[in-house]
C-alpha cells in the first residue's frame, strides 16, 4: 500500500531548492563549529585570560541581540535570499581577514604601501587581541541578519506541505554538526597545529585551516544558496517606511496575532525565568558531582542526540503523534520536560543525568520542528523575517539574563534545589498556562482554532 508520507518525502528530495539549501547548510553548518572551537582556543593560546575569552563571547553576542530585530525588517524589506547572500559574504571576509591574521603571527608586520613607502606595525597581542574583538563584533552583527534570513528562507523556497520535513531535516543536520563539529575541531587542531613558533600566536596552523575553512563554507554557501529560486513573490507589500517603522510593525503584527502573542509572551516568559539557567547548571553539575570536564561532554552529546532523535521523529511522523492541538501539546512538552529537570541535582553516576539528558534533548528537539513549522506557515511571508527576529530574540537576549541570576541564586542556593525549583517553575507555568490561557487551544495552522483575548 502506498504511503503518502514515503510520497512526501521522495518529493522533498527531489526539490531542487531544498537540494541546494541541503548542500550550502551541510557545510556552513560544519564551518561553523570549528569557528566556534578555534577562536576561543585561539584567545587562550594569544592571552591565557578568561576574562578576555568572556569578553570575546560577549562581543560576538551583543550586537546578534541588539540588532537582530532590526535584521527582521531589513530581512522583510529586501527578501531573505538577498539578506542571506550579503551576510555570508560578510562573514566569509571577516573570517578571511582572522584567517591572514593567524598566519602571519610574526612579531612585526611590514604593509607596503607605495614602491618607497612601507609601514611596520608591531603586531604585539594586545594589537592582535584588539582586531579579534573588532572581528568578533563584526560576526556578531553579521549574524543578527543571517539568522532571520536564514529561517526565513524556507517558507518561501519550499512548498508549504514540506516544511515539517524539511525543517527536521536541516535542523537535524545541525545537531549533527554540533556533535562532529567539536571532535573534527579538535582533531585539526591536534595535527595542524602542532609544530612551534615564534610568532605572537604559537601553534597557529591549525587554527588558520579552521578559519580559512569556515570562510571557505561560506562562500560555497553562497553559491549554492543563489541556485535557490523563490516559488512565489510575497502577496502582500508594504509602502516604504524606515527600519524602525518595520520593526514597530513587525512588533504590531506579533502583537494583535492572538496566538503568537500567547505563545511569544509564553516563551519569553519561561526564558527569562528559567531559560539561562541549565547553561550555568549544567558545568557546576559536571564540576561538582560528575568528576569534571568530561562528564560535562557526556551530557552534552546526551541532549544532542537525544535533540537529533526528535527532530528524526517529528519529520518522519509529523502529525501523526500529535495528540491534541499544538496548543496543548506544547504546554504537554514543558510540563514534561520541569519534571525531567527536578532529578538532575539529586543523580549520583554521569548514566543517570545523561539518560535524563537524553530524554530532554529527545523532548526539545520534537516541539522545535513543530515549533519552527507552526510559526513559518502562521506568519505571512512579508513579516516572516521580523516575526522570526523577535523569536530568536526572545532567546538570546533573555535567556543570558535568567543565566546571570541562576549564577547568584547558586551562591545563595545549593544545586539541587536549583534543578528541583527550576523544573517546578516550568511545570507550574505550563499549567497556569494551560488553565488561565487560550493558548491550549491554538492550532497547527492558520485555519486551525484562533483563540480569542481574554
Amino acid at each position: 500500500m502506498d504511503d503518502p508520507k514515503k510520497r512526501q518525502r521522495a518529493a522533498l528530495m527531489r526539490d531542487h531548492n531544498f537540494k541546494w539549501l541541503l548542500r550550502g547548510g551541510v557545510i556552513s553548518m560544519l564551518g561553523d563549529q570549528l569557528t566556534m572551537v578555534a577562536l576561543p582556543w585561539l584567545v587562550l593560546k594569544l592571552t591565557g585570560d578568561t576574562l578576555a575569552l568572556g569578553f570575546v563571547i560577549a562581543l560576538m553576542s551583543i550586537p546578534r541581540a541588539v540588532f537582530i530585530l532590526i535584521g527582521g525588517a531589513v530581512v522583510d524589506r529586501y527578501s531573505p535570499k538577498r539578506v542571506l547572500m550579503l551576510s555570508k559574504y560578510a562573514n566569509a571576509l571577516l573570517l578571511g581577514v582572522l584567517t591572514l591574521l593567524v598566519l602571519n603571527n610574526q612579531p612585526t608586520l611590514t604593509l607596503a604601501l607605495s614602491d618607497s613607502l612601507s609601514l611596520t606595525v608591531d603586531m604585539n597581542a594586545h594589537l592582535t587581541l584588539m582586531l579579534i574583538y573588532v572581528l568578533a563584533f563584526g560576526i556578531g552583527l553579521a549574524q543578527a541578519f543571517g539568522i532571520p534570513s536564514g529561517t526565513s528562507i524556507m517558507p518561501q523556497a519550499i512548498a508549504a506541505e514540506h516544511l515539517q520535513a524539511a525543517n527536521g531535516v536541516l535542523m537535524g543536520l545541525r545537531q549533527v554538526s554540533m556533535l562532529i563539529g567539536p571532535l573534527l575541531a579538535a582533531g585539526l587542531l591536534a595535527i595542524s597545529g602542532s609544530g612551534g613558533g615564534d610568532g605572537v600566536v604559537a601553534d597557529a596552523r591549525g587554527l588558520a585551516f579552521a578559519f580559512g575553512f569556515d570562510c571557505f563554507s561560506f562562500l560555497v554557501s553562497a553559491w549554492t544558496l543563489s541556485k535557490v529560486g523563490t516559488l512565489k513573490a510575497p502577496e502582500h507589500t508594504e509602502a516604504p517606511q524606515s527600519v524602525l517603522r518595520s520593526v514597530g510593525a513587525g512588533l504590531a503584527m506579533v502583537w494583535n496575532d492572538v496566538p503568537l502573542r500567547l505563545c511569544f509572551i509564553y516563551w519569553g516568559t519561561v526564558s527569562l525565568f528559567i531559560g539561562g539557567a541549565m547553561q550555568v547548571a549544567l558545568p557546576v553539575l559536571a564540576s561538582e558531582k560528575l568528576h569534571g570536564a568530561s562528564a560535562f561532554g557526556l551530557l552534552m552529546g546526551a541532549n544532542g542526540a537525544g535533540m537529533l532523535l526528535g527532530m528524526a521523529v517529528a519529520a518522519l511522523a509529523g502529525a501523526r503523534l500529535r495528540f491534541a492541538s499544538f496548543g496543548t501539546v506544547l504546554l504537554a512538552g514543558d510540563a514534561i520536560a520541569g519534571v525531567l529537570v527536578m532529578p538532575l541535582g539529586a543523580v549520583q553516576a554521569p548514566w543517570q543525568a545523561c539518560a535524563l539528558m537524553l530524554a530532554l534533548g529527545l523532548l526539545s528537539g520534537y516541539m522545535q520542528i513543530n515549533v519552527f513549522t507552526w510559526i513559518q506557515r502562521r506568519v505571512p511571508p512579508h513579516m516572516m523575517g521580523r516575526a522570526m527576529s523577535i523569536f530568536m530574540f526572545i532567546f538570546m537576549g533573555l535567556a543570558p539574563l535568567s543565566a546571570a541570576g541562576a549564577g547568584w541564586v547558586l551562591t545563595k542556593i545549593p544545586l539541587s534545589q536549583l534543578f528541583l525549583g527550576g523544573g517546578i517553575i516550568l511545570v507550574v507555568f505550563a499549567t497556569l498556562a494551560y488553565l488561565l490561557t487560550p493558548i491550549r487551544s491554538i492550532g497547527s495552522d492558520n485555519t486551525a482554532n484562533t483563540p480569542q483575548p481574554q
